[in-house]
């Protein structure tokens, strides 16, 4: 068992039935969906002959990362320095640092981090960038690997042309201390399109973007061994394209309702299944058509969907919102009065945000708890 501090349910470990005797709220990881979601979509990948480099923002622990290391994944992104400075100090190398880094104590930081690791990546899509990298890397005495950055279509950053692209390759051909390795372009206005065919439509016509600039720097010389992008809901179909050597799934270890609401594979076929949840218990129950749990916006991310209820006293009842520490448990068509402390699970509306609002995983299979893993990137 790996903690950052202890977790208050850290005594029930290895006790049978211990799940129910959970401390609540508490974010918990069914174990055997968890392997079954990396089997599938590693397994798949293996077959399709492309690479995964996993996103570590999903989950920000050492352990998860471990376990898709193990399964095949070739490294793993992360979408901030903090993130993988903090799983470096847990053990873990090779990142790809899918946004820049700027500013000089973010850029001393980097260089810090680069001489501690075997292999760190990270994008640029600024000149500016790319000269205080080089001056750094310059006085750090260590190079440093690059990836272009490209705008498919989010607008949160990166190259819009093949122009601009060129003359960022130019300015680190041109610098000493610096490698450019490839190109990166994430389509994340595509992952939540309800439908397959038009989510598939929609990455496809996003990637051309891509495609373009990858072929201007090849055409002008300039080497692009790594074309990295996708993620969880486009990861069944972006290799089709023919463009990508790897991809950056990150959700796809634990689901939430975004994902479980939308077709991830064709034709009804499910890859990747729920596995994380949130455990929360009846608090007060002093009205007949509703009742008060221990698990508010504190302990979901609120920016989408509303929890689903997986396991509970009242099959289909619906979460409401009750404050920062309390949530409204829905029992309209109750066939029972609800129990004062009784155990309700919930599936995470956004599974990112949410686990950043705790310290750990309460790793379950059945009803047991069977380890507790540390979530060592949290708010890095």
């Amino acid at each position: 068992m790996s903690t950052s501090r202890p977790s208050p349910n850290a005594a029930l470990v290895g006790q049978l039935g211990s799940r129910l005797l959970l401390d609540t709220p508490a974010l918990v990881l069914d174990l055997d969906a968890f392997e079954l979601n990396l089997r599938t979509v590693h397994g798949r990948a293996k077959e399709r002959r492309i690479a995964l480099r996993p996103h570590a923002k999903s989950h920000k622990s050492a352990a998860v990362g471990r376990a898709q290391l193990a399964a095949g994944a070739i490294g793993l992104c992360c979408a901030k320095l903090g993130e993988a400075e903090a799983l470096a100090a847990a053990g873990l190398d090779g990142f790809l640092i899918t946004a820049p880094v700027t500013s000089r104590p973010k850029v001393q930081r980097l260089m810090g981090l680069n001489a501690r690791l075997a292999d760190l990546a990270v994008v640029v899509d600024d000149v500016a960038n790319v000269a205080e990298l080089a001056a750094a890397t310059a006085e750090a005495g260590r190079q440093l690997k690059l990836l272009i950055d490209v705008d498919v279509g989010t607008h949160r950053m990166g190259v819009t042309s093949p122009e601009a692209a060129l003359a960022l390759a130019k300015a680190i051909r041109e610098a000493d201390g610096l490698e450019l390795v490839g190109v990166q372009g994430y389509a994340g206005q595509t992952q939540a399109i309800p439908s397959y065919a038009e989510r598939r439509a929609a990455s496809g016509k996003a990637l051309a973007a891509l495609a373009d600039v990858r072929d201007a720097l090849v055409e002008q010389g300039h080497p692009c061994p790594i074309v990295t992008g996708s993620g969880t809901g486009t990861h069944d179909f972006d290799h089709e394209f023919g463009l990508f050597t790897d991809l950056q799934v990150g959700s796809y270890v634990f689901s939430d309702v975004i994902y479980n609401s939308i077709e991830i594979g064709a034709g009804g076929d499910r890859p990747v299944l729920p596995a994380l949840f949130v455990v929360s218990r009846v608090i007060s129950r002093q009205h007949r058509d509703f009742a008060t749990i221990d698990a508010g916006s504190k302990s979901f991310s609120m920016d989408g969907p509303m929890p689903v209820l997986w396991q509970g006293p009242t099959p289909g009842s619906t979460y409401g919102r009750f404050g920062d520490q309390f949530g409204r448990l829905d029992l309209t068509g109750a066939d029972r009065p609800v129990e004062l402390g009784e155990l309700t699970t919930w599936m995470v509306p956004h599974c990112d945000p949410t686990m950043n609002l705790y310290d750990h995983y309460h790793c379950v299979r059945g009803d047991d708890l069977v380890d507790i893993w540390a979530i060592e990137a949290r708010g890095r």
